[in-house]
């Protein structure tokens, strides 16, 4: 991803958005990104849905266990009221936010500020997830992150869900998904 040198002082916002399958590094990305920018000495906050207590109540975690601290938050609107005067905003598992989510995104790039969102741009049904197809409009930058499908090795960008359940949320690992290729997806 190539950023435009800003020359002139100003503070320019911008959205970027990590985005693919359960087990595809999104998270890991979101936390390789944050901790290079805390290295930087920026002001970041980070937040992820409060519903989302799968490895750590406060933690960012990833799969493989990397882990940033965060604040659970309930309600999109609570960033723009914990922003301050930030540098950076991290976002975690955005597919789980409200409807007003992109609105808060692009809000805090306007101010001026790096927003970094990462959420799963596919549910079970590999339809499109939330806002998360409003966030990527809005996004300056998108980063298509693929996962290994468990069946054949090939690039996978479905989360097939291995356990029935209707719901679209359904929190869960390893035990309740695995990444899967479209042939193998599709093949069920």
């Amino acid at each position: 991803m190539f950023i435009e040198p800003n020359t002139s002082g100003e503070r320019r916002g911008s959205i970027e958005v990590i985005c693919g399958s359960m087990f595809s590094g999104k998270t890991e990305e979101l936390i390789r990104r944050l901790k290079r920018v805390k290295i930087a000495n920026l002001k970041v906050e980070i937040f992820k849905p409060s519903i989302d207590t799968r490895y750590d109540e406060e933690k960012i975690v990833s799969h493989d266990a990397s882990a940033i601290q965060s604040t659970p938050i309930d309600n999109s609107q609570k960033i723009l009221l914990m922003a301050g005067d930030v540098d950076v905003i991290g976002i975690d598992e955005a597919q789980f936010f409200d409807n007003e989510i992109a609105n808060v995104c692009d809000e805090l790039a306007f101010r001026g500020i790096r927003v970094i969102v990462a959420g799963l741009d596919m549910d079970y049904l590999g339809n499109p997830f939330g806002q998360m197809p409003f966030i990527m409009a809005k996004a300056d930058y998108v980063t298509k992150l693929h996962a290994i499908c468990q069946r054949c090795g090939n690039m996978a960008n479905y989360s097939y869900r291995k356990i029935p359940n209707d719901d679209q949320v359904m929190l869960g690992a390893t035990d309740v998904y695995e990444p899967r290729c479209r042939k193998c997806y599709d093949s069920k």
